[in-house]
């Protein structure tokens, strides 16, 4: 999975590093919902039944394969 230092660095607080690599993919591959920001940048959000049906945000630089960022986002309704 190919992420920027941003994420790396991110990643490291303590309420995102449960997040796993395998929701993160799920999200990606297969998201419930998408939304393309002005700046290019791909948004996408899977509810994650593991979390307690949480949806996980995860935003991908617009080469669609780059994570930037990603946290369960507690505002999202489908």
């Amino acid at each position: 999975m190919k992420c920027t230092q941003y994420f790396k660095i991110v990643r490291t607080r303590r309420d995102r590093a449960m997040i796993q690599d395998e929701w993160i993919l799920r999200t990606m591959e297969f998201p419930d919902y998408e939304a393309i920001q002005t700046d290019g940048r791909i948004r996408r959000w899977k509810r994650i039944n593991e979390m307690e049906g949480r949806y996980l945000r995860v935003i991908l630089l617009p080469d669609g394969e780059t994570v930037h960022n990603a946290f369960f986002d507690r505002r999202f309704k489908l």
